[in-house]
């Protein structure tokens, strides 16, 4: 199996000399492709910190990260914006969809930035469209669609240049329960169906348990991780909460 994202014994501080926070404490994993990991911790345990180094939001202090076996923490100038916007898929929890756009040209945009011809991003926004069951939406705009819906929308944004990975980071927190049930389905259908590789940061122990494979940070440092194998999504949630028990009360009020 092809690894995808390789992460090699990283670090990140924060402050100076006479204050000085360590964020990430020589976490090393890897993503194969095709994987739908979940990042699971307390707040301030690292994991978004872990992201944002990942998408080059941040730099790391020490350690490497590749993508599809690149350095991506020697990236500059154009190498750089080329990763963001051709290798990284992007899943906020706040959407950020243009408000002034209808649902396919959200979705269209990226595609139109790397001047894709109109025959061709038509078929792929239809394309993809079909596989988030968002086809009667598309002529929409966000204020005329629910959270959910919007939600999706900016899945297929994510989605829609092929990207060797998608970042999620809390894609449910805005959503109530039946939004975030569709939304995860989604990504379960994308993964299994069509091979995308996920990476998702998620404080929910029941978003998570649609991931194939859980990793727990705690204080900067993996603390464990599961995998689910062949049980249940019933019986891997079990194993998440058993997971977030042993972490005590770091994750009680995330929970």
């Amino acid at each position: 199996m092809k690894t995808i994202l390789q992460i090699e014994n990283i670090e990140k501080y924060y402050g100076n000399r006479s204050n000085l926070t360590k964020a990430i404490d020589g976490i090393s994993f890897n993503v194969e492709e095709g994987e739908f990991v979940a990042i699971m911790g307390a707040s301030g345990s690292g994991k978004t910190t872990l992201l944002n180094c990942i998408s080059t939001i941040d730099r790391v202090t020490a350690g490497h990260i590749y993508v599809d076996s690149e350095d991506i923490t020697k990236l500059k100038g154009d190498k750089l914006n080329k990763y963001r916007s051709r290798e990284l898929g992007f899943i906020f929890q706040d959407f950020n969809l243009l408000d002034t756009l209808t649902a396919y040209e959200n979705i269209a945009l990226a595609l139109s930035i790397q001047n894709i011809k109109v025959n061709e991003i038509t078929e792929r926004v239809n394309e993809v469209a079909k596989k988030l069951d968002i086809q009667n939406i598309l002529p929409k705009y966000p204020y005329q669609m629910s959270g959910g819906q919007r939600q999706r929308v900016a899945s297929a944004r994510a989605i829609i240049t092929n990207p060797k990975l998608v970042l999620a980071d809390e894609p449910t927190g805005a959503l109530d329960s039946k939004s975030s049930k569709m939304l995860l389905e989604s990504f379960n259908h994308l993964n299994k169906e069509f091979k995308t590789t996920i990476l998702m940061v998620t404080h929910d122990a029941f978003t998570a348990s649609y991931a194939t494979r859980v990793i727990f940070i705690k204080d900067g440092k993996i603390f464990n991780e599961i995998r689910k194998g062949e049980t249940t999504r019933k019986e891997f949630f079990d194993k998440i909460i058993d997971v977030v028990t042993l972490l005590g009360g770091d994750l009680n009020d995330a929970l």
